[in-house]
């Protein structure tokens, strides 16, 4: 034994290879956050919404897609701070989550407290205040991440969009699809599926990035919340 310096070890050559070979090294690493399905090629879908930077997301879509983005969010260590006004379609979601913690709040309209978020305690604030939501007292901050939930394209629907980092549609009437095309830049594929996307199927985009999402929930959260439904 070297005092001070433990046990000697075994004696193994140094692990050397050319720097040609470097590129056939992969490691299974994906984005950081909550997974929110799977993609065409039935890969994990991550959407990252714990960040250092403001990030507003835009969801025109059902209420179970929300929930259950809202379930796997708190999963992850995030608070969710819920502003709606249907306090009685979140209290069960409220009462489940966090397994005693309370990790899900509900707040009425226009009545959501400053969270406090930190990089050690991230917020996600759910915004379901229906077709026409007023302008938050929270907004987007550092660790901070808001998403808006429409149930159709509205009237106040543009505007967020345009401000939204980050935007998914669920299944839409032709004409809301037509709108949303020319809104998000999105091909005409994109645009003629929207009508008939299945429940569950999420287009998230930007107006340079696009990807189809599927969300199946677990055994937990489909004993919960349902099977997933675009219509509530």
């Amino acid at each position: 034994m070297r005092v001070g310096y433990g046990l000697v070890g075994p004696r193994r050559e140094r692990h050397a290879m050319a720097a040609g070979d470097l590129d056939a090294l992969a490691l299974p690493i994906g984005d950081d956050g909550v997974v929110i399905g799977v993609d065409s090629e039935n890969r994990p879908a991550v959407l990252g919404v714990n960040r250092p930077t403001p990030y507003e997301v835009a969801l025109i879509g059902g209420l179970w897609t929300a929930q259950v983005l809202a379930l796997r969010a708190a999963a992850t260590g995030a608070r969710v701070a819920v502003e709606t006004g249907r306090p009685q379609a979140w209290s069960g979601l409220a009462q489940a989550a966090g397994g005693g913690q309370q990790c899900v709040t509900l707040h009425e309209v226009g009545r959501v407290p400053p969270q406090g978020a930190s990089a050690g305690s991230p917020v996600l604030v759910i915004r379901d205040c229906g077709m026409r939501p007023p302008r938050g007292r929270v907004v987007a901050g550092p660790w901070q991440s808001v998403l808006t939930l429409l149930p159709y394209l509205s009237p106040t629907a543009p505007r967020l969009l345009q401000q939204a980092s980050l935007v998914g549609v669920q299944r839409v009437s032709p004409d809301e699809a037509e709108q949303i095309g020319r809104l998000m830049n999105l091909p005409r594929g994109a645009v003629d599926s929207l009508p008939t996307l299945g429940d569950g199927v999420t287009l998230w985009c930007t107006t340079r990035d696009r990807q189809f999402v599927m969300t199946q929930g677990t055994d937990a959260e489909t004993g919960l919340l349902g099977a997933a439904r675009r219509i509530d």
